[in-house]
């Protein structure tokens, strides 16, 4: 008879582990799929946004490497063009909160 599961396990298979993650956030985030830029010091890198809020947004980038970790993010569709600095980066995503 398999013993009980670690703590850890546990959290990453529970179905509602996701659910609460997601309450951790200030406001909620729309799923969008426009074309960006990530621009500072007269540079521009190109960037999909994959989720936006009030507070900050998730970027689909084409690598993090190059990326300050302070800058502004333009969205032309969206009329957007917010200063903003990198909560988290994970492979070709990073995580952006607004200033």
């Amino acid at each position: 008879m398999p013993g009980p599961r670690p703590a850890a396990l546990a959290a990453s298979t529970d179905s509602g582990y996701h659910a609460r993650m997601n309450e951790q956030r200030i406001t909620s985030r729309r799923r969008v799929l426009k074309a960006g830029s990530i621009a500072f010091a007269g540079n521009e890198i190109a960037c999909t946004v994959r989720n936006l809020s009030e507070t900050g947004a998730a970027l689909e980038v084409v690598t993090p490497l190059f990326i300050p970790d302070r800058f502004a993010l333009v969205v032309s569709s969206e009329q957007l063009n917010r200063q903003c600095h990198i909560v988290w980066r994970r492979e070709k995503r990073i995580g952006i909160a607004f200033d």
